[in-house]
């Protein structure tokens, strides 16, 4: 096991605390991952579910599409990691998420609750997603206009896709760290919002060609689900998953610009992650309150 985050990261210490450490934690828990291929379990929606079980294969965890109440129950507590997505909410799936999340709550499970479409208009989801905060996930992971909404401030949505630049969510987000340990707000840039770090990093990279995959925020969300079952604390998951994305677009744009050849290059970009291409491509600020 490597050292704890608690040990490179002493919030009495805070001044140490250098980008540098924080990719080379990145670099640890991407190793973590491919040792360890983890069991995430996904109650994710219909449209991405297939797509959601490739990334987290090419990433070297091992999925698990199980989101039917008679058994999410059960499966959390063997699962590694838990995600939750509300992309397409039916009565029986939400019944899961919740069997699912209070198991994960009972046996220290880290999960991730992504907050699709949260806002006033689709109000039964969104009655949903703030029920699950009950059960204190580990991360959240929306873009701004769902993270926004559910801190308290209202910013209109277009359909499931954020209207609202990723900084200024991630100023509004802070009251939601009352729920759960790290916030995580997709953006041209991502933006971390930590509890333990208490601070803001901004992680840089990627690509516009990711907005135009379907489910890539999905697989993202269950991406930090995985990292979350190795990596030495929610934050440092939720960066590495990022990152991994990140880097990933960035050189599958650099192979296939074309968004058919993008897509399939980007799955390939995801499993050929190694440790040379972090220390060489992440890129991010560390930002402190």
């Amino acid at each position: 096991m490597h050292h704890t985050v608690q040990q490179c990261f002493d919030q009495t210490h805070q001044h140490t605390i250098t980008d540098q450490i924080l990719i080379e934690q990145v670099i640890l828990a991407w190793q973590d991952l491919q040792q360890q291929q983890p069991l995430v379990q996904c109650i994710t929606n219909s449209v991405a579910a297939n797509y959601v079980a490739n990334i987290l294969l090419a990433a070297g965890a091992s999925p698990a599409m199980i989101d039917n109440p008679y058994e999410a129950g059960d499966f959390a507590q063997i699962s590694a990691g838990l995600n939750i997505n509300l992309g397409t909410p039916t009565s029986e799936q939400t019944q899961a998420m919740h069997v699912a999340a209070a198991a994960a709550q009972q046996h220290h499970t880290p999960w991730v609750l992504d907050p699709v479409g949260y806002g006033n208009l689709l109000k039964w989801r969104s009655h949903t997603i703030e029920q699950l905060l009950q059960y204190k996930p580990s991360i959240i992971r929306g873009n701004a206009s769902e993270i926004s909404t559910l801190a308290g401030t209202a910013i209109q949505s277009k359909g499931v896709d954020s209207t609202l630049a990723s900084q200024v969510a991630a100023q509004h987000a802070r009251p939601l760290l009352h729920a759960t340990e790290c916030i995580a707000i997709s953006g041209a840039s991502d933006f971390i919002v930590s509890k333990q770090f208490d601070a803001l990093i901004e992680i840089h990279g990627g690509h516009i060609n990711q907005t135009k995959i379907t489910a890539n925020g999905c697989a993202l969300g269950a991406l930090c689900a995985a990292y979350s079952a190795v990596a030495s604390s929610v934050s440092i998951a939720a960066i590495a998953a990022h990152i991994h994305f990140s880097i990933a677009a960035q050189l599958a744009y650099a192979k296939a610009p074309e968004i058919g050849s993008f897509h399939i290059e980007f799955l390939n970009q995801v499993q050929m992650l190694n440790a040379e291409r972090i220390a060489q491509y992440a890129r991010i600020s560390f930002l402190h309150d």
